[in-house]
């Protein structure tokens, strides 16, 4: 050094204190479509199964009569109910894959919508719609839990990742979002 002694080298001015980045804070208002309960999702079941019975009475049923052969056989294994079963499945997994909902559920004014992505794939559509959908029917209080999830979700959208939400309808949701800087931080403010 120069030979300064340290109080000849302390000024009045005030020494400039480096802060982290500490990040504020502000809250930020999200709207989300509201998921759709229980009862909507019933009736609109309801309706679903009204239009697959109306399509197997007219297209299944007079071919049957038709040709003599027994549609009253309630086997599995019969064909009456192999044809039910493909028609019944068929309508769901079509259905939902080009327009994100059935008869029921565009009466009703609801959507099934993945949780991972924008649109519903093949297998996750499969899944939900023919091994979730025969568990629930088989099982009805594993369908039961929709009305106790937060979501809405019974086990089928659980395996599937998807939910089923109102079109029309929102919920706003407080979060806390890190505050966005003022200025952008793509240019250095120092020179070299």
């Amino acid at each position: 050094m120069t030979g300064q002694s340290n109080e000849e080298m302390r000024t009045d001015q005030p020494i400039a204190t480096l802060k982290p980045n500490t990040p504020s804070y502000e809250e930020v208002l999200l709207y989300e479509r509201k998921p759709a309960g229980f009862w909507v999702r019933f009736w609109a079941y309801i309706v679903d199964l009204l239009v697959v019975f109306a399509v197997i009475s007219i297209l299944i049923k007079p071919i049957f009569a038709l040709f003599g052969l027994d549609a009253s056989a309630a086997a599995w294994y019969a064909p009456y109910t192999i044809l039910s079963a493909i028609i019944f499945y068929g309508y769901f997994v079509l259905m939902t894959k080009y327009f994100k909902q059935t008869v029921g559920k565009m009466i009703m004014g609801i959507r099934v919508v993945s949780l991972k992505s924008d649109e519903l794939p093949w297998g996750t559509l499969l899944f939900r719609e023919w091994i979730g959908r025969f568990l629930s029917a088989t099982i009805w209080p594993l369908y039961w839990i929709v009305g106790f999830t937060p979501l809405k979700q019974g086990v089928h959208d659980f395996i599937a990742d998807t939910t089923v939400v109102h079109e029309e309808s929102y919920r706003k949701q407080k979060i806390m979002q890190k505050r966005k800087p003022e200025s952008s931080e793509l240019h250095e403010t120092e020179a070299f």
